[in-house]
């Protein structure tokens, strides 16, 4: 049984807990400065990016992916101010008809171009490729101290493990500057913090993130996790400290019961075959959230919070 865990469980199901806690981290931010949409936008316009990067190089591997996203997320800023400044309608509107129509363009550049080589497609794009994930190589919970059989291990754990730790490191580091321009900009201003250098180095996170995340997980858990587990955390306190621990504690326990559930619950209720691990994990992280919105000890204060 351990060792069954270990090859076939263990790495997708922290690969899923780290891709969680690495989107929920900015997410909280960017919940507090009312842009929860750009992770959204994020997670779409990541899509193209890759594909791109893919036809012009052949292959998937990291700096091509996140030099090919970067390139779509900057595409993606000029075209909702275009729209905007046009169109002359308001922020929200103008992301959600940018980062659809890009996403459909990289649905559209997946399906016409030639993937087979490569674990690239529509499905793969909006589910991820997280229960294949498998780290065959280990035969039980020793080869976690054996380097050699550490050296098979799916490239995606130690790339999301790395990312999961910097976006920490970034945040620990940044807190105080995230905090004051978070809910005092004008105030973050005037005291020489760069407000408007730091909300675009918080979207680049952000892109970090889900970049990283995308390959393994999907865009699914990508938008969920930017959302929902800050968003229920947000409804649990009033202050940034503990909010953001909430959220790290929620998107932990949607990636953990999302994926159980996922490979075990149609068992339970007596059909023969596993579902989706990450429609699985996406759906426990909202049913999270709506049991906030209805016991949350601050669920009637949806506005931002005044203590900092």
């Amino acid at each position: 049984m351990g060792a069954d865990f270990v090859q076939l469980s263990l790495t997708p199901l922290l690969i899923g807990v780290l891709a969680a806690v690495a989107c929920a981290l900015p997410g909280n931010f960017l919940i507090l400065r009312r842009q929860a949409l750009i992770g959204d936008a994020i997670s779409h316009v990541v899509l193209p990016g890759i594909v791109v990067a893919f036809l012009l190089t052949g292959a998937i591997s990291t700096w091509p992916m996140m030099f090919g996203a970067a390139g779509a997320a900057v595409v993606a800023v000029i075209l909702i101010e275009t729209i905007k400044r046009l169109g002359r309608i308001e922020p929200g509107a103008a992301m959600g008809v940018a980062f659809t129509s890009l996403f459909a363009a990289g649905v559209l550049l997946l399906e016409q171009s030639d993937t087979s080589s490569v674990h690239l497609d529509v499905q793969h794009a909006l589910y991820g490729n997280l229960e294949s994930l498998i780290w065959l190589a280990a035969d039980d919970w020793g080869a976690l101290l054996d380097a050699q059989v550490l050296a098979e291990l799916p490239p995606e754990l130690p790339r999301m493990a790395a990312v999961a730790a910097l976006i920490a490191l970034l945040t620990l580091v940044f807190w105080r500057p995230l905090k004051l321009s978070t809910f005092d900009e004008g105030f973050a201003g005037t005291i020489g913090i760069p407000t408007a250098l730091l909300s675009f180095a918080l979207v680049v996170v952000a892109a970090v993130a889900a970049v990283a995340a995308f390959d393994a997980v999907g865009s699914i858990i990508v938008i969920a996790m930017f959302i929902c587990p800050p968003g229920a955390a947000r409804l649990m306190t009033d202050r940034l400290e503990m909010q953001v621990l909430w959220s790290v504690v929620f998107a932990v326990l949607s990636a953990v019961a999302g994926y159980v559930l996922a490979g075990y619950g149609p068992l339970w209720l007596g059909y023969d075959n596993a579902v989706s691990a990450a429609g699985m994990i996406a759906t426990v992280s909202g049913i999270i959230l709506a049991c906030a919105c209805l016991f949350a000890p601050h669920r009637a204060r949806l506005g931002a919070p005044r203590d900092a």
